[in-house]
């Protein structure tokens, strides 16, 4: 028999997702190819099962990814029989619509707001599905189900709707559109649970394995094509895993041996350190995550 409190979150999912394909016209997932963006297509899978899947999947890619999720990325799509939208960072830096930044601790990540922006505009999608919960950061504890942003792509936490009864509103001015947020209420653990229950296929990422990494600022990142060391830095093997998946630049490993399911869920269950505690780009000051969704950051 199913978990009852995980039913519970599934139904309430699949009813705000069931709410998106009824209020607006043209909705997408949006898909880094992490645990939440696939826990999100599987939803929308039993939502409107038997049909066709409904969402095309929107991919920022910032040329920095891991190539597992890549693979991964690629053969749910032929899985799914979905379209593809994919926003390319490098084409945004190739066109002057944004700078890259240079250094050793340079990274796209950043850059991928005006991507993603540019990106729903030019598709006409007026509801991002995304993958944020309320206890992964601060700022995105405030966020609706249905969270407004205004014709330049912004959040302003202060001007959104209330839900009560679980009573969308997803009307807007022409320019405007909408992120949702399916999973809102749910936990990581919830999450690890699910994905443990429906037996959900993953990366390969997210189980330990040994790969070349090295540290800095108390962090271990993978070594990777894109990673400038420092002269005082060294590569070694190491055994680890990824809690969480992002930009290869900024997304930093776990020191883990756990390679089953049950593994991870009593390492997220036993442990006192957010998922995005290893992300570089949440470090760059009190209020990274906020300034980011204020200017249209997901």
């Amino acid at each position: 028999m199913k978990n009852k409190h995980l039913r519970i979150l599934e139904n309430e999912s699949i009813y705000v997702m069931r709410e998106a394909a009824a209020q607006f016209e043209n909705p997408a997932i949006l898909f880094s190819g992490g645990k939440d963006s696939i826990l999100l297509v599987h939803l929308a899978r039993k939502a409107f099962y038997p049909a066709k899947f409904p969402f095309p999947l929107v991919h920022i890619d910032t040329g920095h990814n891991f190539p597992e999720t890549i693979v991964y990325r690629d053969e749910l799509i032929e899985k799914l029989g979905a379209r593809l939208i994919v926003g390319s960072v490098q084409e945004s830096i190739d066109k002057g619509r944004v700078v890259e930044e240079t250094g050793p601790e340079a990274s796209r990540n950043w850059l991928q707001t005006v991507t993603l922006l540019d990106t729903i505009k030019e598709h006409k999608i007026d509801a991002a599905i995304g993958g944020g919960r309320r206890d992964e950061e601060r700022a995105r504890a405030k966020e609706r189900f249905f969270s407004h942003r205004d014709i330049y792509g912004q959040w302003d936490p202060k001007n959104q709707r209330p839900e009560l009864w679980n009573i969308f509103n997803g009307r807007k001015n022409p320019g405007e559109h909408f992120r949702v947020f399916p999973i809102s209420n749910w936990t990581e653990l919830d999450v690890w649970q699910y994905i443990s229950q429906e037996k959900i296929a993953l990366p390969s990422l997210y189980f330990s394995h040994k790969r070349k990494v090295f540290d800095r600022d108390g962090v271990t990142f993978a070594y990777t094509d894109f990673m400038t060391l420092l002269p005082h830095e060294k590569v070694y093997e190491k055994t680890v895993r990824f809690r969480t998946i992002g930009d290869a630049t900024c997304t930093g490993t776990v020191d883990s041996n756990a390679n089953t399911l049950e593994d991870i869920i009593a390492e997220v269950a036993a442990s006192r350190l957010t998922e995005r505690g290893n992300r570089n780009d949440d470090k760059r000051s009190e209020a990274a995550m906020e300034d980011r969704k204020l200017q249209g950051y997901f």
